[in-house]
């Protein structure tokens, strides 16, 4: 018999939350991971998680609210099993609106909010003077603001679940070690790429993002979200600025001119953040399937073993509610996944 009832193989989020949700179960649990815990994307330093916008309901928003409503207890149990803080913060986040139209439709997706977020959080449109200088400026005057938003410290997050699942008696080894019982891949990019190669065609790709992290405090704002950047406050006085996205590149953890052109819009964008210091420039590949959404179920003609990839730009959003349902399906054989999410999808 075997000492492990499941391997995980990749420590990053959804590998992690995969291993402890299973672990919380009772079920004996080995995380295996060549390079280390969050080593992957999942090291990055942005961490925002941004509901999909209210309107055209279906299984993947529906999964990813649930996800998000989820994250409280979820990253609270975490940091009070493991000791370590994930920087979770149900922040919020505030979007300028460019034009009358945008802002007809924010109007009426503050109607639909109202009922696809079952009244557990709120989008709404204020008046730009309601709030101070952290805000965006805002061409009509009024932003969208929104209470589903989240934040998330990427590699604090990692970090705390690895602690979680040794304090439920589970083990996380960096370097090689045997799969025993049921084997969970959350390999990322490079098992995009190795399934790709077995099936020998496109089951999904790899996206380079960069990022900034500026030392700014900021603590308790909400996030912000203009011209297509990402601006997060963390917990620990700084603010993740974010990110690129870049199909085509050579090196996978160099950072460029890209970067720079991102800062540049953040402080135009933001002038509150001009003059705050740069304290790390990052790169690194996320997992892209090909239906870019999450790829979850069974692995292909081997039998006892499944996949947990293609988080994306939303894999700390979705991990909670991924966690739960990849356990449910590794442990006791109940397939809740989406059918938009099945492995099936990109094959």
């Amino acid at each position: 018999m075997a000492s492990m009832d499941v391997t995980v193989m990749g420590a990053g989020v959804f590998g992690l939350s995969v291993a402890y949700a299973c672990a919380a179960r009772g079920a004996k649990v080995r995380v295996i991971d060549p390079h280390g815990v969050g080593a992957g994307s999942s090291g990055g330093l942005v961490g925002a998680l941004a509901p999909h916008v209210p309107e055209n309901w279906n299984d993947k928003k529906a999964f990813q609210f649930d996800s998000l409503i989820m994250a409280e207890g979820f990253w609270a149990r975490v940091a009070e099993l493991s000791g370590r803080d994930p920087g979770y913060a149900r922040s919020g986040r505030l979007q300028p609106i460019a034009d009358a139209r945008t802002l007809e439709l924010a109007h009426q997706r503050a109607e639909t909010a109202k009922t696809l977020w079952q009244g557990k959080a709120s989008w709404t449109v204020r008046p730009r003077s309601e709030f101070d200088d952290w805000a965006p400026q805002s061409p009509t005057g009024y932003l969208i603001h929104d209470t589903l938003t989240a934040r998330m410290h990427p590699r604090n997050a990692c970090s705390a679940l690895a602690g979680a699942v040794e304090a439920l008696g589970g083990q996380i080894i960096i370097g090689d070690a045997p799969t025993e019982g049921a084997v969970v891949w959350a390999t990322g990019y490079a098992g995009l790429q190795a399934l790709s190669e077995e099936r020998g065609k496109t089951v999904g790709n790899g996206v380079k993002g960069q990022a900034m992290l500026l030392r700014f405090a900021a603590q308790d704002r909400p996030q912000l979200f203009a011209d297509a950047l990402h601006i997060v406050p963390h917990g620990d006085g700084t603010v993740a600025i974010g990110s690129t996205s870049e199909r085509d590149f050579d090196d996978s953890k160099s950072t460029d001119i890209q970067l720079d052109e991102i800062h540049a819009r953040a402080l135009a964008a933001f002038p509150v953040l001009q003059g705050a210091e740069i304290l790390e420039r990052w790169a690194g590949v996320r997992p892209r399937a090909k239906s870019r959404a999450p790829m979850l179920g069974g692995y292909p003609d081997r039998p006892g073993h499944f996949i947990a990839n293609g988080g994306f730009k939303i894999g700390f959003g979705m991990a909670p509610k991924v966690g739960q349902v990849m356990a449910d399906l590794v442990l006791d054989g109940q397939d809740a996944i989406p059918e938009g999410f099945r492995v099936e999808v990109n094959l």
